[in-house]
């Protein structure tokens, strides 16, 4: 007698490319998370910033801003490297966003409405073309600044993690 094997396949449930699981709560005045703490107006207090740029310059990761009230970016040189713009360079948010192909453009704006909406931080890895044409992967790590009670601001961290995706 032979023993016949039978295998039932178990279909794989496809995911969205890149869901809105990566959306994480904003937490309260005097809380820590992975960016520092979070207080409602001025958060520079909580930056040290001796500490924080020699991190930050050690493993390439850089520091971005954006201003609701006019899409006003600030960027840190590493964030000009990571796109392959001039450092120091005026760069209009719609530029920026040009740099990302379409699926992780369509999946940021997406996450940063959302991130607005619900005062959500969340943290996204993205596909870039940068401004010299060379593709690159980098984790996007978005948290909203607030003013009472309503998202003023986004910040937060951005580095190349294309090495990852090779």
């Amino acid at each position: 007698m032979v023993a016949v094997q039978t295998r039932i396949a178990v279909p794989v449930k496809p995911t969205e490319p890149l869901p809105l699981h990566h959306s994480w709560p904003l937490l309260g005045p005097g809380h820590q998370f992975e960016l520092g703490h979070l207080f409602d107006g001025d958060v520079e207090g909580a930056i040290d910033p001796v500490r924080d740029a020699f991190l930050l310059r050690r493993h390439r990761i850089g520091r971005w801003a954006c201003d609701l009230a006019d899409e006003r970016l600030t960027w840190s040189p590493e964030i000009h490297d990571l796109f392959g713009f001039p450092r120091g360079a005026i760069v209009a948010r719609w530029e920026a966003a040009a740099c990302y192909t379409e699926p992780s453009r369509a999946a940021m704006e997406r996450l940063r409405r959302y991130a607005i909406r619900h005062r959500r931080g969340f943290t996204l890895d993205a596909e870039i073309l940068t401004a010299l044409g060379e593709r690159r992967w980098m984790r996007l790590v978005a948290a909203p600044l607030c003013e009472d009670g309503r998202v003023v601001a986004l910040t937060g961290l951005k580095w190349d993690v294309s090495a990852d995706y090779a």
